[in-house]
């Protein structure tokens, strides 16, 4: 297997794995707590390194996690004293957590392979370099841990399905039906701070931040149900990977800026064109809405003036050169009403007058009624 392919494929997996359990920080209105434990991560990740003196022992991974955690905690802590909301809570315990271990690491480990540069940034192209002999394969590193963790994270969510769904959605459902909430949330914040230490050496902090929460929100904007969103936050994840990793090999750019910038083009695609969510669908649906109302205003306007009979006034009324005068539309607006409401067959119009068929008799009635 070539290094460019094992880029792409550890670019992808690491996408997936991200993109999983950012589904549910999203629905959770947690988005911030991904930043939040991808940077606090790294003093377990420099007091591991203490410990043990090697950059690849398992007690770096358990100190990034316990820091993870920890971070969840004291941010959950201090929401709780509802003496801040909680974007001001993760903004206090993060940068702290984050520059202590920035200390550590410029005073302590400047001879080690634990700089600022790469905590922020990573570097995917290096990833197939570091390699281990898998079961007698020849393996990189970063393959075979993420792998693992991508696989747990979907198995822990097939599992535990139901119960993330309740306590994310309806708290007291959960309760009533045996489920703890904070042992589920804790389960969770565990499952994002592994998937953000396994990354944390292949992509950096940046890109952790945009894989978790970028996918799910594109997601978010086109599925209407908790599984298609999490296909659909994959497959987004998956995809920006996929295209991203070319594109950077192509422009000899950042391989995580190149994955994060092809993200957030998907998630703009999303924002700009979802079905239902997305801004052009809403502007749509706007004014449709402006021109049924308009629709519904003329069918009274002209019930209100054929019912005065045969005088001049009340037809002069129902011309359609007067709707400008007498409803306040532009002309290209009321000829537009006119020109829907006729092809609805709600008006007829003859001689340039306007008069209602049954439907729109109809339609002016319900707008009466209310």
């Amino acid at each position: 297997m070539s290094p460019y392919t094992e880029i792409i494929l550890i670019a992808i997996i690491v996408a997936v794995a991200c993109a999983l359990p950012g589904t549910f920080l999203v629905l959770r209105k947690m988005s911030m707590l991904s930043d939040a434990i991808s940077h606090a991560i790294l003093p377990g990740i420099v007091i591991g390194f203490f410990l043990t003196k090697q950059l690849n022992s398992p007690v770096l991974i358990a100190g990034a996690v316990l820091m993870g955690l920890l971070t969840t905690f004291l941010s959950e802590t201090m929401i709780k004293t509802r003496l801040l909301k909680e974007d001001a809570a993760i903004g206090i315990v993060f940068p702290i957590l984050f520059s202590i271990g920035v200390i550590l690491v410029s005073k302590f480990a400047g001879n080690v392979h634990l700089d600022v540069d790469a905590v922020l940034l990573g570097e995917l192209a290096f990833a197939p370099f570091d390699r281990f002999d898998f079961f007698g394969l020849d393996m990189a590193r970063s393959l075979v841990s993420m792998g693992i963790i991508c696989i747990s994270n979907l198995a822990l969510i097939i599992i535990f399905y139901k119960e993330l769904k309740l306590s994310t959605f309806d708290t007291g459902l959960a309760y009533a039906f045996g489920i703890l909430p904070a042992v589920i949330h804790y389960g969770l914040m565990t499952m994002i701070s592994v998937t953000a230490v396994g990354a944390f050496n292949s992509v950096g902090s940046i890109l952790v931040v945009a894989l978790m929460i970028a996918p799910a929100g594109a997601a978010y904007l086109i599925a209407k149900r908790l599984s298609s969103m999490l296909v659909l936050s994959g497959l987004f994840g998956a995809l920006g990977a996929l295209i991203g990793v070319p594109i950077a090999i192509i422009l000899d750019v950042s391989i995580a800026g190149s994955i994060a910038g092809t993200i957030g083009f998907i998630f703009l695609l999303s924002f700009l064109f979802a079905p239902a969510r997305g801004i052009v669908a809403i502007e749509l649906k706007r004014k449709k809405q402006k021109l049924e109302f308009a629709m519904s205003m003329l069918a009274v306007h002209l019930t209100h003036h054929i019912s005065s009979g045969d005088s001049e006034e009340g037809k002069r009324e129902c011309q359609t050169k007067h709707l400008t005068e007498h409803i306040n539309w532009s002309k290209d607006f009321a000829s537009t009403v006119v020109s829907m409401g006729k092809k609805a067959q709600y008006f007829i119009e003859e001689e340039g007058f306007l008069s209602l068929t049954e439907k729109g008799m109809a339609l002016a009635q319900e707008a009466i009624e209310g």
